[in-house]
């Protein structure tokens, strides 16, 4: 069910040989990214529950699901970008049946994050989840 671009993630880290490769990839996915207009960054966007600065801007066009993100901590950017692969132009009925552990399990992410980071990502999870189930 997930979305071509992180299958092209999933493939990329087949050919990663060790954690410190795909956590180096991870953190190269995420300065690709472009960053978060300043005014974007607001209580609203927000993510509680990260133990670094996270902000989520979703957008629903035409019945599709995409956001913006940034984060102080270049990892989290990184995760933000693969989020961005697994939910971005989804449809918004499909969003919610995502499994994202499930999908983020074969990246091996689950093993490599610490406590803190794996609270975030649930807590960016939910966020994307909850937003697009109000649009539904």
């Amino acid at each position: 069910m997930a979305a071509e671009a992180f299958e092209d993630i999933v493939a990329d880290f087949e050919f990663l040989d060790d954690w410190e490769d795909r956590y180096r990839y991870v953190i190269d996915r995420g300065r690709s990214m472009e960053a978060l207009d300043d005014a974007l960054k607001v209580p609203a966007t927000k993510v509680d529950g990260c133990a670094s600065q996270v902000w989520l801007h979703p957008k629903i066009e035409d019945g599709r699901f995409s956001f913006e993100g940034d984060s102080d901590a270049m990892i989290v950017r990184g995760l933000i970008a693969v989020l961005k692969a697994l939910y971005n132009d989804m449809l918004v009925v499909e969003v919610t049946k995502v499994d994202a552990p499930a999908e983020l399990a074969r990246l091996g992410l689950n093993d490599h994050l610490s406590a803190q980071r794996s609270n975030g990502l649930r807590a960016m999870i939910e966020r994307i989840r909850s937003v697009a189930a109000e649009a539904a």
